[in-house]
């Protein structure tokens, strides 16, 4: 059975993180989890892919809004 992990556990911060704290977080786990560093490792791939696009949300105002 799946669980829900919100963007912000995605990303390891809290809900009243800022924008920075929000890019620094992304950043870090991004270098961690990028294919190119794990080649061939399928979850650091989809882990990377779930990163991307938490980041694309809480990045957005406006997005982070109606996530929110």
């Amino acid at each position: 059975m799946a669980t829900f992990e919100s963007h912000y556990e995605i990303l390891g911060v809290g809900q009243s993180a800022s924008l920075k704290q929000i890019t620094v977080a992304y950043r870090k786990l991004a270098l961690k989890n990028h294919p190119d560093k794990n080649k061939g490792d399928v979850t650091a791939t989809e882990r990377f892919q779930k990163i991307s696009h938490a980041h694309d949300i809480l990045k957005d105002e406006k997005a982070r809004a109606l996530y929110d």
